[in-house]
């Protein structure tokens, strides 16, 4: 007489087939996981190349800034197109003005990729303030200021710069470097 075994066979076949759908969710589970770290690595490049094109665009600008300012400073005619300062000036002053323009903006491209912090852009500024041709300049380039759109770090910079030199301005100290609050990083 034969014995029926349905139940059993039936039973491992359930089992097989449960841990092959297990196996394969755990196979589909580890493909998505690898797809996803790929991505995120290649966001991640993205970021960096968009960083980096970011970063060499400021140096091509700065760079071309600089240029223009030095052509300006050696021809006084040039200079001349640079002139919207809010009195006028000698070329001497004029060509200090530039200058002094050459070295704040040189302290904000810096400050823009990240070469220094605020902090360290605020106690440049402040040492560059000791000189009256450069606070000159800062005043006579108020109106400029004035038309930089209101939340960009320039403006926001600017802002600081002015704060900064009417403290220095009304200090009751010679501890120049002493002088206002600098930024939190």
């Amino acid at each position: 007489m034969a014995t029926r075994k349905f139940g059993v066979r039936g039973l491992g076949a359930a089992a097989a087939a449960v841990v092959g759908m297990a196996a394969g969710a755990v196979v589909t589970m580890a493909a998505q996981r690898h797809a996803l770290e790929a991505l995120r690595i290649r966001l991640d490049r993205l970021e960096q190349t968009a960083h980096s094109q970011k970063h060499t665009n400021l140096a091509n600008q700065q760079r071309l800034h600089w240029e223009l300012l030095s052509k300006a400073i050696d021809d006084p005619e040039l200079a001349e197109v640079l002139d919207l300062f809010e009195a006028p000036v000698s070329t001497k002053q004029r060509r200090q003005y530039i200058y002094a323009n050459a070295l704040y903006t040189n302290a904000l491209f810096y400050y823009r990729i990240g070469n220094i912090s605020r902090e360290e852009f605020f106690g440049y500024i402040r040492g560059i303030l000791q000189n009256p041709v450069v606070r000159e300049y800062w005043h006579a380039t108020s109106h400029q200021r004035a038309t930089i759109a209101d939340g960009s770090d320039e403006a926001e910079l600017g802002r600081m710069v002015d704060e900064l030199l009417t403290q220095l301005e009304e200090a009751d100290t010679e501890e120049w470097w002493v002088v206002g609050e600098p930024p939190s990083a």
